[in-house]
């Protein structure tokens, strides 16, 4: 009998130990191995920039005449800066927008580089029924549906597109733009 008193005494002590265990903040260490920034490897090898043997206005504008060649709309284009973006609908109710910057810097009299780094933002379409209140003296209000709906986009991902194959051929096509301006093309 005095174990089982026991047994009865340390039961809810065990059951708050196990609560208190399972409270832990969803920042614990197993986490922290899974957060975006831990990813984050800062190597040579996933570059975002190429360097060019041009001043740095004609590389500027090379890739501006790259954004625009491609269907691109350009919102910002300076001698340092490009800013442009395009805007896809791979699915019906599906709307995706890649964004481009582009800084221009200057590597010498004769040498550029530019930084590229493109975004892309992932929308959904979201249909909201509307709906009419009318005001009734004995009863209050009633909401009656309309039948129509109003149509709205809503972010649902951004993330910025990864080093790779995609940066090479804008690289590659602004390189070709920036040969025919040499060739007076």
């Amino acid at each position: 009998m005095h174990a089982t008193v026991l047994r009865r005494s340390l039961l809810p002590i065990a059951c708050g130990l196990a609560l208190l265990g399972g409270c832990t903040s969803p920042r614990s260490k197993g986490d922290l191995k899974s957060a975006v920034y831990q990813r984050e490897a800062f190597t040579a090898d996933e570059t975002f920039s190429r360097l060019f043997d041009t001043p740095v206005a004609q590389s500027c504008e090379a890739a501006r005449r790259a954004l625009l060649s491609q269907g691109y709309i350009v919102s910002r284009a300076d001698e340092r800066q490009v800013v442009g973006s395009k805007r896809f609908q791979p699915e019906g109710e599906v709307h995706v927008e890649l964004s481009f910057n582009i800084v221009c810097a200057t590597e010498g009299e004769r040498l550029s580089t530019l930084f590229v780094s493109a975004q892309q933002d992932k929308y959904v379409l979201k249909k909201n029924p509307n709906a009419a209140s009318i005001g009734v003296s004995a009863v209050g209000s009633i909401s009656v549906p309309l039948g129509s709906t109003e149509d709205s986009l809503v972010k649902v991902a951004s993330e910025t597109v990864p080093a790779g194959v995609f940066y090479d051929r804008f690289f590659a096509l602004v390189q070709r733009l920036l040969k025919q301006q040499a060739e007076g093309g």
